[in-house]
């Protein structure tokens, strides 16, 4: 019986194979360059029409989150249009630790990826598509050290500073579905709770901050191995020219409003997570956060506040990370917005799990929260 074929030299690719047999593969996931963060995999399988594929990765007890494993399913497609996700199994024991996914494909090609990739090339659309909207500017804050453009497109008439950014983190890919819906709300001209948006505030927008990583197959870092989300405070050139031009952005604007949007690879829930460490915070702002936390729960039940991170204790917040940066820089109402790799256990879906369906969906859920948020914020 002919071997299958494992490939992964594309946009976002990343895996190494250690041997074939048959439609078996013994693989291993390479770290982002210049750290030791590993987590993410992409990779293509051609020659497996109608056998069961038996993919193996292993040493995930020492990847970057091991709990992320237990009980995941890894994504898979055969049109790269629809993700589904594909019976896995996770044993701890089996060769420091494995991931054995099983998927028999009706098509000689398939894919796999840790979550549903949102390609540069569909990023691009989606800044060209936004940018030719009624209304929608576009601007580039800066470069990458791979030379890409940070893309920032801006609308709206009102005086409340709205930003919103995602993928500090390029393997959390949900986060730019995420961007997508909201996008596509906040400039359809027919939508009547855009409009509303557009003249309350003015928005700006970052979908994709970490785009080098986004194309090597990062999970966690930009091109020399630098976690964005620990460098709010003293972000440099050399190692996170991405902060240094979106903060600098910032400041010319303000910030009342800011949501960092990521994806979280062990808790099965939707959830935020605010600034309740960082000391001298404003009155009010605590109050806004868990204003809004509760009108995006009353928005759609893909959203809770039961599960999540443990609060962080007064005066021990991070400020090198954005949520706490911006409240303490600006006084702001900003969280970080954290969706699953895994399934969403308060409504499971067993054949997609969290999707990029759902992302888009609670991207739009998240827009039509600001809205009723912004309209108690302007009656106070």
């Amino acid at each position: 019986m002919t071997n299958i074929a494992i490939h992964s030299a594309f946009d976002s690719g990343n895996i190494e194979l250690r041997r074939i047999e048959g439609a078996a593969a013994w693989l291993l996931i390479p770290p982002d360059h210049g750290s030791n963060f590993r987590q993410w995999f992409h990779f293509g399988v051609t020659g497996g029409k109608g056998r069961e594929l038996v993919l193996k990765i292993g040493d995930l007890n020492a990847s970057a989150y091991p709990g992320g494993w237990p009980g995941y399913n890894a994504c898979v497609s055969e049109d790269r249009q629809i993700w589904t996700r594909a019976a896995s199994s996770f044993d701890a024991g089996e060769d420091n630790g494995t991931l054995t996914i099983r998927f028999t494909p009706d098509s000689d090609v398939c894919w796999f990826a840790y979550f549903a990739p949102f390609s540069l090339e569909r990023h691009m659309e989606l800044v060209a598509r936004s940018a030719s909207a009624p209304g929608v500017s576009h601007r580039v804050l800066g470069r990458t050290l791979d030379g890409r453009p940070l893309d920032c497109l801006e609308m709206g008439e009102g005086e409340t500073q709205v930003w919103l950014f995602a993928r500090q983190h390029p393997g959390e890919s949900m986060a730019e579905w995420w961007m997508e819906g909201a996008l596509d709300m906040l400039t359809d001209p027919s939508d009547p709770v855009a409009r509303s948006l557009r003249q309350k505030a003015r928005f700006h927008i970052v979908p994709n901050c970490n785009p080098d990583g986004s194309f090597r197959g990062h999970l966690r870092t930009n091109a020399v191995g630098t976690n964005l989300n620990r460098e709010w405070h003293e972000p440099t050139m050399d190692k996170s020219p991405e902060i240094v031009a979106i903060r600098a952005a910032m400041d010319e604007t303000g910030v009342d409003f800011a949501m960092d949007v990521h994806g979280d690879e062990a808790i099965p829930h939707v959830f935020l997570a605010g600034f309740e460490g960082m000391a001298g915070l404003k009155s009010g702002q605590q109050d806004g956060y868990d204003r809004f936390s509760a009108i995006l729960a009353a928005q759609t039940p893909d959203f809770q506040t039961r599960h999540g991170y443990p609060r962080t204790p007064a005066g021990r917040g991070n400020p090198a990370m954005a949520t706490n940066q911006l409240a303490m820089r600006f006084g702001a109402v900003s969280m970080t917005l954290e969706m699953p790799f895994k399934d969403h256990d308060d409504m499971p879906d067993p054949l997609q799990a969290w999707s990029p369906e759902r992302s888009i969906l609670l991207g739009q859920s998240c827009m039509r929260a600001l809205h009723l948020w912004l309209d108690g914020r302007h009656a106070g």
